[in-house]
């Protein structure tokens, strides 16, 4: 109301939204109470979590930084918060990738299974490859992930999808991981089942692993990286 006094007068506005004059003026003079001042601290907190994750995270994930930080509140008031700020997250973006289906000869077993778990570096690693629009068109990634630690240990980009990019990022997987019998984990994309790419695997001791056609799930820890990376980055 008292953004607006210049275009209308406190007395019309208190009317029209069925308010008292008094009640307005003493909420001018009124200390914040402590509800508001626990408030205005947590969005303090919230324009912190949100600014260190490069504006990315929405109400779910400011929510959980918040309570790992030792913070008692609930995610709808963290959502009511960030929406009087303008803070919002990004949204995943509206198109996905396909996987090409493959010669059955040429597909490997899988044998993985969906339990993405090991005890150990270089002992199962995961492997896909995305598309990432630039201003110069689009980029294709290919990338190696290690199950044990979820870092990224090979990785390539290329203009297009031949088979080249899954070569050089298996390429870097090895020369910095140097494995013995490591379990690569992918989907049937043609460049895995290249016979190229299967004669590295051979070469290099390593052991050839894929899910189905079109299902997610069977390769979903590398599905969830790049969905990290698509949206937030």
């Amino acid at each position: 109301m008292n953004a607006h006094r210049a275009e209308y007068a406190i007395a019309a506005q208190c009317r029209a939204l069925g308010l008292s004059e008094s009640g307005f003026y003493a909420s001018r003079v009124r200390p914040p109470s402590a509800r508001e001042l626990d408030d205005q601290y947590l969005l303090t907190e919230i324009r912190r979590f949100h600014a260190v994750s490069r504006g990315t995270y929405g109400a779910p994930r400011i929510h959980a930084d918040l309570k790992a930080a030792g913070h008692h509140v609930g995610e709808k008031r963290v959502a009511r918060l960030m929406r009087s700020a303008g803070l919002e997250g990004v949204s995943p973006r509206k198109f996905t990738t396909t996987t090409t289906p493959s010669d059955a000869e040429k597909k490997s077993p899988d044998l993985v299974k969906r339990n993405f778990r090991a005890t150990r570096p270089n002992q199962l690693w995961v492997a896909d490859i995305t598309y990432v629009p630039t201003l110069a068109g689009f980029i294709y990634l290919a990338t190696v992930l290690d199950v044990w630690s979820r870092r990224i240990v090979g990785w390539a980009m290329s203009p297009s999808l031949a088979t080249t990019v899954v070569l050089n990022a298996i390429d870097m997987a090895i020369r910095t991981r140097q494995p013995s019998g490591v379990i690569h984990h992918s989907d049937q994309g043609c460049q895995y089942t290249s016979y190229a790419f299967g004669q590295k695997c051979v070469n290099a001791g390593i052991r050839p692993s894929m899910g189905t056609v079109g299902d997610a799930y069977d390769n979903a820890m590398a599905e969830s990286f790049f969905s990290v990376l698509e949206h937030e980055l």
